[in-house]
């Protein structure tokens, strides 16, 4: 009899409802991926390396002229000089990467703190590693981390605290301070990070980006893990990469290389070609994603939806509780999407335990107007 090492783990929200929305037809404000193409140049980039010949294994951390180019980047961005050939590994997508880096470090019976609501791939990674989550719920209602009650939570076992900024779902920010609250916190403990920064590019209103790549002191301890997808708008290439010290880029390392051993070659070609040729891209990236979320929050201004416009991601967080107060957001999400023709995430399937009165649902805004004015019409006719 097969006894399930994930018990718990079934059909993800983002599949239930991208399926939902396609047998409706509804628009799907779910799944986080734009419904627009990458830059012209990028893709044209991979069909010359694919017609090159280029499209056997690259080495197993990544081509080198891809990690040259991330490395390029963390110095202009975040001040830190990292060595390509030993601190970045390329990685086929984010999520491989968190799990690679979960399964590098963490043991039976280490505890893992996550905080709520926490995206959902965390937990299995821990799990599988044979760890245990402890989940720390962020404060509403503007999801910062309460600092007592994380002390609180730290115990002789806790191996690794999982940081996700800008935040899925709520969009949130950590800043400057709180890492070096953070870094004051485990200073004197054996505490791995790993800092999930798919949505590094995407801060708005002049907020900076508080990277642990910028703090040098949690760097020595850190996985930055960070997409390719989420950058140049091309999610389905599963491609992104983690940053980290030698010591710890070599055990990650002994882990990607059995979980996929390498990413897809030309795509690497691809980025590394545009990234090189086109910098102004990533410059660029704040004031196109803010126009959407502007366009969008303007639009649903005359809904009975309440909001705080988002400080980063793609993702705008509603509460609909002057619409159905009654209703869970699960239930919810699915009235939106079949009544209305719309369809978003609950926030409730990122906790443990949700807050009581939980009356939120997350819109993703990477659309195209057509479609963000489509959905707003929708949404304020409700």
């Amino acid at each position: 009899m097969l006894i399930s090492k994930l018990p718990n783990v079934g059909t993800t929200i983002f599949t239930t409802m991208s399926q939902l929305a396609a047998d409706t037809g509804a628009l799907n404000l779910s799944q986080g991926f734009p419904d627009f193409d990458g830059p012209d140049a990028l893709r044209e980039a991979l069909a010359r390396h694919v017609m090159a010949g280029h499209n056997q294994y690259a080495p197993m951390t990544g081509l080198p002229v891809l990690r040259e180019q991330v490395a390029v980047k963390v110095a202009g961005l975040y001040g830190r000089k990292v060595d390509p050939a030993t601190e970045v590994t390329i990685t086929p997508g984010a999520t491989q990467a968190i799990f690679c880096a979960i399964q590098a470090v963490i043991r039976p019976g280490d505890e893992v703190i996550v905080f709520d609501p926490c995206y959902d791939s965390y937990e299995p990674s821990v799990q599988l590693a044979g760890g245990v989550c402890i989940h720390q719920q962020l404060s509403l209602p503007d999801f910062h981390i309460d600092w007592q009650r994380l002390a609180d939570a730290i115990t002789p076992r806790t191996r690794m605290i999982v940081l996700n900024t800008p935040h899925n779902p709520s969009g949130a920010l950590i800043d400057a301070d709180d890492l070096e609250r953070l870094a004051a916190l485990i200073r004197e403990r054996d505490i791995y990070l790993l800092s999930d920064e798919v949505y590094e590019h995407l801060v708005f209103d002049g907020r900076e980006h508080a990277s642990v790549l910028r703090h040098d002191e949690l760097y020595q301890r850190a996985f930055v893990v960070s997409s390719f997808g989420k950058t140049y708008h091309v999610t389905g290439w599963k491609t992104g990469y983690v940053v980290a010290p030698p010591a710890l880029s070599s055990e990650l390392r002994k882990v990607h290389q059995y979980v996929s051993f390498t990413g897809v070659t030309p795509l690497q070609w691809a980025l590394a070609d545009f990234m090189a040729e086109h910098p102004e891209h990533i410059s660029e990236l704040p004031a196109f994603y803010q126009a959407k979320r502007d366009l969008f929050c303007d639009l649903l201004a005359g809904s009975r939806f309440s909001f705080t416009r988002a400080t980063g991601t793609y993702f705008q967080l509603a509460d609909y509780s002057a619409i159905r107060p009654g209703l869970d957001d699960v239930a919810m999400a699915e009235w939106l999407t079949r009544e209305h023709g719309v369809a978003s995430i609950p926030i409730s399937v990122f906790y443990q335990s949700p807050p009581a009165g939980l009356r939120l649902v997350r819109f993703c805004f990477a659309k195209r107007e057509e479609t963000l004015r489509q959905a707003a019409e929708r949404l304020c006719a409700i």
